[in-house]
């Protein structure tokens, strides 16, 4: 009987065993967990004083509070407030092109003529057709000034020569389309087209640049088309000068593109000294859509993260007459540039350590100059 109450006992406890409190159990683990820690650090620390053990030797940064900008970056391009193609008005055989490639032109100057001898020819017949109705004209005039005659003939004779002036000041206007004319003031950088070509009207037969007001252009996505508005600063560089200019954007478009859903952005760019600006050359815009005038900002590479405590950094103290190393638990903000913005967990002029501070455990002895 005493046997079979050991042996129940036994198997009491065993189910007992086989089923703790898991959460239970945990929690005070972590407490001699925490515990030892703090034993541990007190222990390194007593040993530090009396067998002199040397110091980790690291590296610091004095911080500064100081302005912080994020910047939206996307790439873009040069190009002319004036950058036109022109088009023949008409179609017709080039048989002259009267510039070349880099030459400046004026508004109105004739760039390229296509055949219109038709035309001309039939001005001609028409001119001479203006002679002999002027004349009939003029006969009739007289007549039906001093009231001889009937008034139809006079209308006859004025209806006559007048419809053949109308069709010489159409024609005139047909033979002046044959001229392909320049729209401004500014260079030719193309010209597609040959002589004996056929032009098509609406196809670009030359291109006509003026550079005297200059803008940077860009693609921007739609993700941002609340955050950047006309009026805007804007850093433009241009990796081809080597050289970055401080505007502001001048157009904000409103239209999304449906089909690449971008919006256009414009930045008018200063008359151009020393600068010498070409189409199409790249452009890389930074749009400043944040800005905190009083911040901590550290570089990214020196946050370290912990799932138990969250995002840290090292800071040197001193305590006791020593220097040791501490962990400043930081709240962070937008990344640009490889800084960090520091929301909170430093100050200004905290020593952060910016060497060495991988091996570091919070408490440990350190060193620097």
């Amino acid at each position: 009987m005493k046997k079979s109450l050991i042996i129940f006992g036994i198997i009491l406890f065993a189910f007992a065993c086989s089923s703790p409190d898991k959460q239970a159990k945990l929690d005070q683990l972590r407490k001699e967990h925490d515990q030892l820690a703090a034993q541990i650090t007190a222990l390194e620390l007593q040993l530090n004083s009396t067998n002199k053990v040397p110091a980790t030797i690291v590296s610091v940064q004095s911080l500064t509070v100081q302005p912080f900008e994020h910047y939206i970056e996307v790439q873009g391009r040069i190009d002319g407030n004036e950058n036109i193609g022109v088009s023949p008005r008409t179609a017709g055989v080039v048989t002259r092109i009267l510039v070349k490639e880099g030459d400046y032109v004026k508004k109105g100057q004739v760039l390229a003529e296509l055949d219109a001898q038709v035309l001309k020819q039939n001005l001609a017949d028409l001119q001479n057709q203006l002679s002999y109705t002027s004349d009939l004209y003029d006969k009739q005039k007289a007549l039906w000034d001093q009231k001889i005659g009937s008034e139809v003939q006079y209308l006859t004779a004025k209806n006559a020569k007048e419809s053949v002036e109308n069709r010489i000041a159409s024609l005139k206007d047909q033979i002046n389309m044959s001229s392909i004319t320049a729209p401004i003031d500014g260079t030719v950088e193309d010209i597609p087209l040959k002589v004996g070509q056929m032009a098509i009207a609406g196809t670009p037969a030359f291109r006509v640049i003026n550079f005297a007001k200059a803008k940077a252009v860009a693609d921007v996505g739609e993700a941002y088309s609340s955050k950047i508005k006309t009026g805007d600063q804007v850093k433009i560089f241009l990796p081809d000068l080597n050289d970055e200019l401080q505007q502001n954007v001048t157009f904000a478009s409103k239209f999304i593109n449906p089909t690449n859903r971008t919006f256009v952005v414009e930045v008018e760019l200063p008359p151009s000294h020393d600068l010498v600006y070409r189409a199409n050359m790249i452009a890389v815009i930074r749009i400043k859509d944040y800005a905190n005038s009083s911040t901590v900002a550290v570089s990214q590479n020196f946050i370290q993260s912990s799932k138990e405590e969250g995002l840290y950094v090292f800071l040197a103290k001193e305590e006791n007459g020593k220097k040791v190393a501490r962990k400043a638990y930081v709240k962070t903000g937008v990344t640009y540039n490889g800084l960090t913005e520091i929301l909170s967990g430093l100050k200004d002029g905290d020593k952060m350590i910016t060497a060495g501070y991988k091996d570091l455990y919070d408490g440990q002895v350190i060193d620097y100059k």
